[in-house]
């Protein structure tokens, strides 16, 4: 008996001492054939979806799916593919899918834009700051929130987001969205102000648009000018040993001393 209690102390004293390593399954890399099919696949689905063939796109995401299960990239696709066909609960499926398997601001942005679509403009918003918490740097994330926040009644916050979109990306058309809301709420004062804002980007815009042509123009100018030296560089080397040979042909004779002739 004591023996046996020796031994089970010993085995316990084992397990604690080396603790059981998690086996690592190796994944199988995968073959060039199966590379080349993937890259096919997507070719076809992505040119499908391009050409405005959804069955064909849709068939090749599918298929991809199926060899691959947990392509995040396949099922974002899908999604949007879902949703242009006005397939809503199939497409929040795919988008939260993708979503598990790679937490991709991208995919909560795009859950946002069919509640959007659907009218769920609460769970539109949520997705939305979800989607700045992780990637804040994108103006149409903003504006997507904006028009969210403005549909549950809250233009002030729409006009707060819309501004962060314009300090990302200083766009006229930013302005005029929040030059529509400040109209909608009667607030004249803001009205007179966003417009005098809206002209001076237009005129900001315009400028940066005449220096960007007078910037193509001198470059433009200098390639041709580049261009006609290296069309004129051979021929002038051609003349130029040319001309030195004739040179050296007619160089004066020196005329020598007959030997018979007597110097004076």
């Amino acid at each position: 008996m004591i023996a046996v209690f020796v031994i089970f102390i010993f085995a316990v004293y084992l397990a604690f001492l080396f603790p059981e390593q998690p086996v690592k399954v190796k994944q199988e890399e995968k073959s060039p054939k199966y590379k080349s099919q993937m890259k096919k696949l997507w070719q076809v689905a992505q040119t499908a979806m391009k050409e405005r063939k959804p069955f064909r796109a849709e068939k090749a995401l599918l298929t991809i799916l199926k060899f691959d299960e947990k392509n995040a990239a396949a099922y974002n696709r899908l999604g949007i593919l879902y949703a242009k066909g006005k397939k809503y609960d199939e497409a929040v499926e795919c988008f939260e899918i993708a979503q598990s398997l790679d937490s991709n601001p991208a995919s909560i942005h795009n859950v946002g834009l069919i509640y959007l679509e659907t009218g769920a403009y609460e769970k539109a918003a949520m997705a939305f700051k979800q989607a700045i918490s992780l990637e804040g740097d994108v103006p149409s994330r903003y504006i997507a929130l904006a028009k969210a926040e403005e549909k549950l009644g809250m233009p002030k916050k729409a006009i707060e987001a819309l501004e962060n979109a314009y300090e990302l990306d200083p766009s006229v058309s930013t302005l005029r969205q929040i030059l529509a809301i400040y109209e909608n709420i009667d607030d004249a004062e803001a009205v007179a102000t966003t417009a005098a804002r809206i002209e001076e980007q237009i005129m900001k815009d315009n400028e940066a648009k005449k220096r960007k042509k007078k910037t193509t123009a001198r470059a433009n100018a200098r390639t041709r000018t580049l261009v006609r030296r290296q069309g004129t560089a051979q021929p002038r080397a051609k003349v130029s040993a040319s001309t030195a040979k004739t040179k050296t042909n007619s160089a004066p004779r020196v005329i020598k001393p007959h030997a018979g002739r007597k110097r004076i």
